[in-house]
């Protein structure tokens, strides 16, 4: 039996209970969901924060790394003082700040090919935002075996990629447009290459929306049809600014957070 939101809950999700297409019966599959997110940096910080607030009722964090000063101009669930903590501690103290009404589990290791089918079973939809291809594809062999939905988001200088996975419902998975690692160079990290700390928190947030819309509606992100959207932004800058929207093309894998 679903209980029924609490006083302070419908308080804090007001203006979601407001909303025709959520309303109280799409809060409450909010509140009975549970995300996987992998990597608690720059994409994972702002799909975490947006997650909890909306009311996401169970949070598991995978990452082994630790927070550094050089984080913090775009990993926002993290603070100074918190510099050389776990990133799931950080993290963890920043999301019970957001909303205490969400229960957050924390995995302080990486995944791998021979425990990411064990840390994804206990979660309905997995948002990637780690920082190596072996992670991003030992995520997506799991979610692909497990039939479960990948959100997927990697950002790099000035653009930014994100896509949602469900084979379960006809569509590709993420080896099918990415069959192979990068070459060396194609794909440098934002330590290597820079990256605009904004384009984290945009590409980030558009993920976390992605795992709120698919429990809401009990279907792919957004209750879109089962198959491949590709979404390739670029923030303009001085020197070229390209168009802006959803583009279905087949482009490099971008950088990592």
């Amino acid at each position: 039996m679903t209980l029924a939101l609490s006083d302070a809950e419908l308080d804090r999700y007001a203006r979601h209970l407001m909303l025709r297409e959520i309303g109280g019966p799409g809060q409450q599959r909010l509140r009975a969901a549970r995300a996987l997110v992998v990597g608690a940096g720059g994409l994972g910080s702002p799909a975490l924060a947006y997650l909890a607030a909306a009311g996401v009722g169970t949070l598991g964090i995978v990452d082994d790394d630790t927070v550094a000063l050089s984080n913090l101009q775009r990993q926002i669930l993290h603070a100074t003082d918190r510099v050389g903590m776990l990133k799931t501690d950080s993290a963890r103290l920043a999301l019970a700040a957001i909303n205490p009404h969400v229960r957050v589990i924390a995995h302080p290791l990486r995944l791998t090919t021979q425990n990411g089918a064990a840390l994804i079973a206990d979660y309905d939809i997995v948002l990637d935002g780690s920082d190596s291809f072996d992670t991003r594809a030992a995520v997506n062999a799991a979610c692909a075996a497990a039939r479960k939905p990948l959100v997927w988001a990697a950002i790099g200088q000035w653009e930014g990629q994100l896509s949602v996975f469900d084979p379960a419902s006809g569509g590709p998975c993420m080896a099918c447009l990415f069959p192979q690692a990068p070459a060396r160079g194609l794909a440098p990290s934002c330590a290597e290459a820079g990256v605009l700390g904004a384009l984290a928190g945009v590409m980030g947030d558009a993920g976390g929306g992605g795992g709120q819309a698919h429990h809401r509606r009990g279907r792919g992100a957004g209750g879109a049809p089962a198959a491949l959207r590709c979404a390739v932004g670029r923030v303009p800058h001085h020197r070229r600014a390209a168009p802006r929207g959803l583009r279905g093309v087949r482009r490099p894998l971008r950088a990592f957070a």
